[in-house]
């Protein structure tokens, strides 16, 4: 974006107009002037029609001709190419209006991933920053025709909310930079699911900020990125050069729904390979079914087995302190069972609401 207070002239003449006013003061006609600056009489001309540049050569020819400094030839030619490479991009601009006002502006805004706008031309800027694009058909090549499949290997094309789920995708990427991670090793991120698993049974206030520097210091980045309007996604899994990221929104606002997703993300990570993308709770036509239900096994596996849920139901009739108790002796936090339990119905969703915590991130 521009800064504020700079000004822009809405008109800036080619320096040929000048140099053809200099002429006629000197009483000197295109020829001549090519004549004596050595420059074929067609390129003169063509300066003079607005046509073409002057070069930094001809400056200092012109400047030995016309008595004014090769300096003020070449300011004034910068200044015009400025001026119309900026007419250019105001064209690009009008051009993807109707591509900006199918994002949710007004949320994005709200949320301050965009500035402030007064106009729709403004906005539109702004998204074309926000995404690095110098026009809206880069974007459509990026995100739809998938020309860079070395850095974003799915086409939203086909999605129901592109934009915003594009737009989503993009806040992460942009999260993702301000983080500080080691080398990735799976050595060390696999070690560490006990300490994270720790973390979910106890679900502290600090929680995200926990889980963010112990996944730090084995190579991933985790951040959360609140969920836009018609994007509902719960997560998603890429890998940004060596760097895994862990998107997340806490969607449900509750810890059993959180920590599922995260450990399903996890699976990802360790699981597939760096060329994938995996979106959560999006349908999506690169989405393999067979990875998802794997991540869902590892999910299981580290929030609640199927074999300590049987331990759990073979003692039904669950009360409360029963709850409790197996949580501890699984090490998982008591909202797990209560929300597998419910999920499966098994249990009324009456049993053991006060268990399930709010997912708060700041």
């Amino acid at each position: 974006m521009a800064k504020q207070n700079q000004y822009f002239p809405s008109t800036v003449f080619h320096p040929g107009e000048t140099l053809l006013e200099k002429l006629e003061e000197m009483g000197m006609g295109p020829k001549e002037f090519a004549l004596r600056t050595g420059k074929p009489e067609k390129t003169i001309s063509a300066i003079l029609k607005g046509d073409s540049a002057i070069t930094p050569d001809m400056a200092v020819q012109f400047e030995n001709v016309t008595k004014i400094p090769a300096h003020f030839w070449m300011n004034h030619q910068r200044s015009y190419d400025e001026f119309i490479a900026r007419e250019k991009r105001q064209a690009v601009i009008e051009e993807a209006v109707a591509w900006a006002n199918k994002f949710p502006l007004a949320e994005m805004i709200k949320k301050q991933w965009l500035p402030q706008a007064a106009t729709i031309q403004e906005k539109t800027m702004a998204m074309l920053t926000f995404f690095g694009f110098y026009s809206h058909s880069a974007w459509e090549d990026y995100y739809f025709k998938q020309q860079l499949k070395v850095a974003f290997r799915i086409s939203l094309a086909n999605t129901n909310e592109p934009y915003a789920i594009s737009a989503w995708l993009r806040k992460g990427e942009l999260q993702a930079v301000e983080l500080v991670a080691k080398d990735y090793s799976d050595k060390s991120f696999k070690e560490a699911l006990p300490e994270l698993k720790s973390v979910m049974a106890e679900h502290p206030a600090d929680f995200f900020i926990q889980l963010r520097n112990i996944c730090s210091e084995a190579g991933v980045k985790v951040v959360h990125t609140p969920c836009l309007p018609k994007a509902p996604i719960c997560g998603a899994t890429r890998w940004l050069n060596d760097t895994p990221l862990m998107q997340l929104t806490g969607r449900y606002n509750r810890n059993d729904s959180f920590w599922f997703t995260f450990f399903h993300e996890a699976g990802h990570i360790l699981l597939h390979g760096k060329k994938d993308i995996f979106l959560e709770k999006v349908e999506y036509s690169d989405k393999d079914m067979i990875k998802e239900k794997e991540a869902d096994a590892f999910a299981e596996k580290w929030t609640l087995t199927e074999e300590e849920e049987a331990t759990i139901l073979a003692a039904s009739p669950l009360g409360k302190d029963d709850i409790k108790k197996f949580a501890k002796q699984f090490n998982t936090h008591p909202a797990i069972i209560i929300g597998r339990l419910q999920h499966k119905k098994l249990i009324p969703y009456s049993l053991g609401r006060e268990y399930i915590e709010a997912v708060e991130f700041e």
